[in-house]
């Protein structure tokens, strides 16, 4: 989908504070031989009883007033909030987006919870983005030409029910909050978001499912073991490699699409915003999937805050302005991926980096 009129008002994070990953192996909770290929430097954890003992919805709040401030005229605007998680939020039962929306615009603006794993803040991005009715698409009913909506993620993998640290091979989990304001105006805005493009196929869902169905949580069955759950879909329907050659043709067609789309080649990017992996498989969808250096990928950033969900795009972009890595006329290709499965590709063409980031 081509955008012409949708604009990235400004974008906030918080984030916990870091564990050491060697650390983590000293003490035995992380494994060595994970260590190496992941090559996962650090890790933003939050401590029970410290002074970053949040709640996941506590976060996106600190994040989205990040944001919102940066946003400056579009903060007034805000006329729905999407909140995006994989984990639990403080309560059972409960819609956390109310609870950001309420605490970060106030208590009369809509919230959702939007949930598509760790694809969930690009494919929030292209949704809001209709939401916004940008030119050529169509306006949504009842919104006005100078709308905004609000995009937050927050997650807190806390033991025992999770452990970040075996969860899932390739990757560590790390705990903080994102958020985007996305704006139909160009005021204040520091990029333009030229293109996204969704690509998925519901036929791998069991890989994050497993087999069968559970009744219902179990809390003395151990921590959340995503890598046993797809092992079990392998035994049941011994379609490994196949299933691992889809997600890559989904990622790809994504990718493809979102280009070809914003009018950007590949040796047009200027920077590339993955899922925070580790080392082993970012390298891999650098090299055989976009063709480009990993310096010009966020894998500096990820080494040192870990996978954060659905947030992992968010705090990529946020980090390239913040630390002036992007200038006005850059592109930046945005790549997701979310179990189920799902891929959500973006291309944002940088339009003024603004002073308020540094």
């Amino acid at each position: 989908m081509r955008w012409e009129q949708v604009y990235l008002a400004g974008t906030g994070v918080w984030l916990a504070d870091r564990t050491n990953a060697a650390a983590a192996v000293e003490a035995g909770a992380y494994d060595a031989g994970e260590h190496a290929l992941n090559q996962i430097h650090s890790v933003s954890s939050a401590v029970a009883g410290g002074p970053d003992d949040l709640s996941a919805p506590e976060m996106a709040v600190r994040a989205a007033r990040t944001a919102l401030r940066r946003s400056g005229p579009a903060a007034q605007r805000v006329a729905a909030v999407f909140h995006s998680y994989l984990w639990f939020q403080g309560a059972e039962l409960w819609p956390s987006a109310a609870y950001v929306a309420q605490h970060a615009v106030g208590s009369a603006v809509p919230a959702f919870d939007l949930l598509q794993q760790c694809n969930a803040g690009l494919a929030g991005m292209e949704l809001a983005a209709r939401q916004l009715g940008a030119r050529g698409s169509g306006r949504a009913a009842g919104f006005r030409e100078d709308e905004a909506v609000l995009l937050t993620t927050a997650d807190r993998f806390a033991p025992p029910a999770f452990d970040r640290w075996t969860a899932e091979r390739g990757m560590v989990y790390g705990d903080g909050g994102t958020a985007l304001v996305l704006s139909s105006s160009p005021g204040g805005a520091s990029a333009r978001l030229l293109s996204t493009a969704t690509r998925v196929d519901n036929s791998l869902e069991g890989l994050a499912r497993g087999a069968g169905f559970r009744s219902g949580p179990d809390p003395q069955a151990g921590p959340v073991d995503l890598g046993a759950r797809a092992q079990e879909y392998f035994r049941a329907h011994r379609n490994m490699r196949a299933a691992t050659l889809r997600t890559a043709e989904v990622a790809a067609e994504s990718i493809r699409v979102a280009l070809a789309d914003a009018d950007t080649p590949r040796e047009r990017v200027d920077r590339v915003v993955l899922n925070a992996t580790g080392h082993q498989r970012l390298t891999w969808q650098l090299e055989h999937q976009l063709g480009i250096e990993e310096k010009f990928s966020n894998w500096e950033f990820c080494r040192e805050v870990g996978h954060l969900g659905a947030g992992d795009h968010f705090a990529g972009l946020n980090e390239l302005l913040e630390t002036g890595e992007v200038g006005a006329g850059d592109r930046v290709l945005l790549v997701g991926g979310g179990t189920g499965y799902s891929c959500t590709s973006a291309v944002v063409e940088i339009t003024d980096p603004a002073g308020w980031y540094a």
